[in-house]
């Protein structure tokens, strides 16, 4: 039995606002309700709503910059540089700026339509 195993066909996640999520391990791609990682690029002018999620959120910008509203403090990320966001808190994320957005998202436990609490637009 290996002790390790190679994500090579990420689940790829259907959207309708043009991001790209590929979710490399975690609940849809192979089961994993502990962790989620996906790799993720959030187009110029791509916005969530509102979300109070169960779960903590690390995101680490590999290219652009990415804005977050957490609990009503407005912090934007460049590349190069991360966050960790706890479960419980109320966040929205964006990317209002000219270039799109490449980054990291590792959710523990893994990230699920039932647990991150979307708010209604």
């Amino acid at each position: 039995m290996k002790t390790y195993s190679i994500q090579k066909s990420p689940f790829v996640v259907p959207t309708t606002d043009g991001k790209l999520i590929e979710e490399h391990f975690g609940i849809l791609s192979n089961q994993n309700s502990e962790i989620s990682i996906a790799h993720m690029v959030a187009p110029s002018g791509w916005s969530e709503p509102f979300q109070t999620p169960e779960f903590d959120e690390y995101t680490y910008i590999i290219k652009g910059r990415k804005q977050f509203i957490i609990d009503g403090d407005k912090v934007i990320l460049e590349a190069g540089q991360s966050i960790k966001i706890q479960k419980h808190a109320r966040v929205q994320y964006s990317n209002p700026f000219s270039e799109s957005c490449d980054y990291l998202a590792i959710c523990t436990p893994a990230f699920s339509l039932d647990s991150v609490n979307r708010e209604d637009q």
